[in-house]
């Protein structure tokens, strides 16, 4: 027989990827990522999935081509609405209101399921992954926004209406800095990536010095969160602090998490984990400080060991889990 899979999308603010995961899980057979351009609207970015589909799953099963995969997985930012498979809006995106499952399955011609982008890559780092064989999991995923997934008893936590664990969206500073979400004070108005390049701008303009600024060569508004980690790496002191004070955030909001779900594990997923000590040593401090000891001593908190799949491969493992029941 034949080797089976399914096909995984991870649709994000700044990427898209596609990718065939094995049906038993194990190594990806094949993978695409582009920019997402959101900015050209829904409709174009379905086109490129179904184009980035075709070229997967010709590499991956040269020979029984569509006929060998079982169906395909959707992560996408939230919140959507999971009965129906529309997205209802998307802070990052703008693709409100649209019926995000039901277009990616009929462009590529397979079943398909529909989860949130960061349910998605904790399912990934739960099936696969950091997390793997644990049964209470919280998952942050750090990128173009901030998101969260909660596992107990090796299930995802979905809540009422299907936006349980937007992590990003909790208040840490009452009246703060105004989030995509409308909200003031969000987790992710201040450690996502584009707000940590925000931060990093903002103290540039105040008089801090730094070889930031030499590295977009004197465009400020050219500063991501990878200039910061850049200018890290070369030991830049001011761009230490601003990952520095991005851990505290972070560990403001996990310490949170901590207290309230007594997980196992804390999996933090994303670009900015490469930033490795400089963030999390800060970052565990945080937490001890701030959440119950016996919680914090029982949990650990650690980068994702799938850095560029968890979305994908966690896409696929949910359409795997929902499609058994």
């Amino acid at each position: 027989m034949s080797d089976r899979w399914v096909l995984g999308v991870d649709i994000g603010g700044t990427n898209l990827v596609v990718a065939a995961v094995p049906y038993a899980g194990g190594e990806i057979g094949a993978l695409r990522t582009q920019p997402t351009q959101p900015e050209r609207g829904a409709e174009a970015s379905v086109n490129d999935i179904e184009s980035m589909a075709e070229e997967v799953i010709a590499e991956a099963s040269p020979e029984g081509g569509l006929d060998d995969f079982v169906g395909v997985g959707i992560g996408c930012p939230g919140p959507l609405d999971l009965d129906q498979g529309i997205i209802l809006s998307t802070p990052n995106l703008g693709w409100d209101g649209y019926p995000i499952r039901g277009r990616v399955g009929e462009a590529v011609g397979l079943p398909a399921s529909l989860d949130n982008d960061a349910n998605c890559a904790t399912y990934g780092e739960w099936w696969q992954g950091a997390a793997r064989g644990l049964t209470s999991v919280v998952g942050v995923t750090l990128g173009t926004g901030i998101g969260g997934g909660l596992i107990t008893e090796g299930h995802l936590v979905r809540g009422a209406s299907g936006s349980a664990g937007e992590i990003g969206h909790m208040t840490i500073q009452v009246d703060g800095r105004q989030c995509g979400c409308g909200n003031l004070g969000c987790l992710e108005a201040y450690a996502s990536g584009p707000n940590i390049a925000l931060r990093a701008r903002e103290g540039l303009d105040a008089g801090a010095e730094s070889i930031l600024s030499e590295l977009v060569a004197g465009d400020l508004d050219r500063i991501t969160a990878a200039t910061v980690h850049e200018a890290l790496t070369r030991g830049d002191r001011y761009a230490g602090e601003v990952i520095r004070e991005t851990a505290r955030y972070l560990g403001v909001g996990i310490a949170n998490l901590v207290n309230l779900f007594n997980p196992e594990m804390v999996v933090v997923v994303g670009g900015v984990t490469r930033a490795d000590r400089h963030l999390f040593d800060p970052l565990r401090s945080e937490v001890r400080k701030r959440a119950f000891a016996s919680a914090v001593n029982a949990c650990e908190i650690v980068a994702g060991a799938l850095p560029q799949t968890a979305g994908v491969i966690g896409a696929a493992g949910i359409f795997l889990a929902d499609s058994s029941h």
